[in-house]
């Protein structure tokens, strides 16, 4: 869409592209148009994907599928594909997440019941000494 005699220039603006158009000498037509750069590069989380998948592979398969998508992204990145790189690092990063928060409750779930059996043995061990802890003393039953 350049009819003869009209110049376009692109100039780069700070994340914004101006280009004028018009003829020389003649009055310019300036349109704004914003250009999404990203400096940064996709993220793939491997080393996450890989500490959730040796942690909680017994468990659950969320650290497999999480290395799985760890791995496309960074195949993704290396290819040049840039959205399908944050797609796959996205996905990968939500089912780290998902994986964490599960090996984080079963790792809590285990302290509580290694607290609860060590409870219940040490008052096994004190009724079957025959001590009690009536009065806030100690009596020997006899």
């Amino acid at each position: 869409m350049n009819p003869e005699g009209y110049q376009i220039e692109s100039v780069p603006l700070q994340g914004r592209r101006v280009e004028l158009h018009g003829q020389p000498g003649g009055p310019t037509v300036v349109q704004y148009t914003t250009v999404n750069i990203s400096t940064e590069p996709p993220k793939d989380h491997i080393i996450w994907s890989f500490l959730c998948f040796m942690y909680t592979s017994p468990c659950c398969c969320l650290g497999l599928a999480a290395l799985i998508f760890s791995i496309k992204a960074r195949d993704r990145k290396v290819a040049g594909d840039l959205e399908g790189a944050r797609h796959y690092g996205s996905t990968a990063r939500y089912l780290n997440i998902g994986a964490t928060v599960l090996f984080s409750i079963m790792v809590f779930i285990f302290i509580i019941t290694i607290i609860v059996v060590a409870v219940k043995k040490y008052e096994a061990v004190r009724s079957y000494s025959g001590y009690t802890t009536d009065n806030y003393g100690y009596n020997h039953r006899g």
